[in-house]
């Protein structure tokens, strides 16, 4: 995520991404959320992921955290990231010299994020799915600017590892079901997800888990881990280049 030296010209992360989002020169921003319903999907069923028993709810992670990290192109930065709870996602509000906003997802021991330059992330929407063993993905979706998250299960039908072809069932926040097929194709170090609805992102992959952003070149993503303590540890990137850049956020 570019929080960068957020304070170079928007994000470093940006700047890899041809100045798309910019280097993350920092990243706060002061807007709450507004509505804007960019739904990542469409309309037909949805499919919950079968579990033996409940997953632990994720931990809750708002508050004000300090944060450091790198640049795509492994320029330092520092700065504050505040995270304020806003119904079913996260608001993420960075200063780093440079404002970012963006709109997270918590799923179980991960929170994907996705952001863009300037005081709100209009436009940005983020999914976060696990992988199972079988290759299928279920996932938990937002877009800035609302306040409630979607849900999608995606049952592979060609390809192997994360590569290939899907048949996507979901729910958007407002309970309407939607259908879609979905390709997964490798992009460098990343991939690239396109939904038959007129809907793609960018994607990385830690070990069970892919944290996807939405929303085209002006929106980066961020996958942390959450750990004990409440510390992020993330991994960033955006669309233009398949570098990434890291941060680290610490509770304050």
């Amino acid at each position: 995520m570019r929080l960068q030296s957020r304070n170079h010209a928007a994000l470093g992360l940006v700047l890899l991404m041809a100045c798309l989002i910019g280097c993350k020169s920092s990243g706060s921003s002061t807007s709450s959320t507004t509505t804007s319903n960019d739904a990542p999907k469409n309309t037909n069923s949805a499919t919950t992921a079968t579990t033996n028993e409940p997953a632990p709810p994720p931990p809750d992670i708002a508050g004000k955290y300090n944060v450091t990290g790198t640049n795509p192109d492994g320029a330092p930065y520092k700065g504050t990231l505040e995270i304020i709870r806003r119904g079913d996602v996260y608001q993420f509000r960075w200063d780093a010299g440079t404002q970012y906003d963006g709109v997270g997802v918590s799923n179980q021991n991960v929170v994907a994020v996705a952001f863009a330059n300037g005081p709100n992330g209009k436009g940005c929407g983020v999914i976060d799915y696990n992988i199972a063993g079988d290759g299928a993905l279920d996932g938990k979706w937002g877009y800035w600017g609302v306040n409630e998250a979607g849900t999608e299960k995606a049952t592979r039908t060609s390809g192997s590892s994360l590569v290939g072809q899907y048949d996507a069932a979901g729910k958007n926040p407002d309970g309407k079901e939607y259908k879609a097929t979905l390709t997964v194709e490798p992009a460098g170090n990343l991939y690239r997800f396109v939904w038959s609805n007129n809907t793609d992102g960018m994607g990385i992959k830690q070990g069970n888990n892919v944290a996807v952003g939405i929303g085209g070149a002006r929106c980066g993503f961020v996958a942390y881990e959450i750990r004990s303590g409440g510390t992020l540890d993330g991994i960033w990137g955006g669309y233009g280049s398949d570098k990434t850049g890291t941060e680290k956020a610490t509770k304050q």
